[in-house]
């Protein structure tokens, strides 16, 4: 069941952070324009760093995630409100670490990450279903960006 966008993502910047900046209020496929989001323009930025800031990068933006989509879960009373998108910025930028610059390899990414995203096979639906709190929204999509990540890369290498 979609749960109503809540005025506060406007005015707590916590929530409005776990609300990917706002794009998350998207009426149809908050997590689609979420995943969007953390292409343009962050991920332009972000393709710049060295392959250690990068992960460094990764590292600082889950623990924050963490907290975000925990604080802003609690505050709202539901456990993984569909708006909280900062969990896709995180697993599509896990999806992009090394890959290759250029457009194919962005929307490749993309679609990857949205596809195992929403199909969500083992082991993902399993964390996704029995793990609670912040780090339960962020983990099952940081485990699709992995699994997106090592795809990607197979791409990158074998077939590209």
């Amino acid at each position: 069941m979609a749960h109503p966008v809540p005025r506060s993502i406007w005015r707590n910047p916590i929530h409005f952070l776990a609300f990917g900046l706002g794009s998350g209020a998207a009426p149809k496929a908050p997590g689609t324009f979420g995943t969007l989001a953390a292409v343009i323009p962050f991920y332009f930025i972000l393709q710049h760093l060295t392959n250690q800031q990068y992960l460094f990068m990764l590292i600082i933006t889950s623990i924050v995630g963490i907290f975000l989509c925990h604080k802003t879960a609690k505050d709202l009373g539901v456990h993984d409100h569909s708006g909280i998108v900062w969990d896709e910025f995180v697993g599509y930028w896990i999806t992009m670490w090394l890959a290759p610059t250029g457009w194919l390899y962005i929307v490749l990414g993309f679609a990857l990450f949205r596809l195992f995203d929403i199909l969500k096979p083992w082991p993902i639906s399993w964390l996704d279903k029995n793990v609670g709190g912040g780090f339960g929204i962020m983990v099952d999509d940081i485990l699709a960006g992995v699994m997106s990540l090592v795809i990607l890369q197979a791409l990158a290498h074998f077939v590209f």
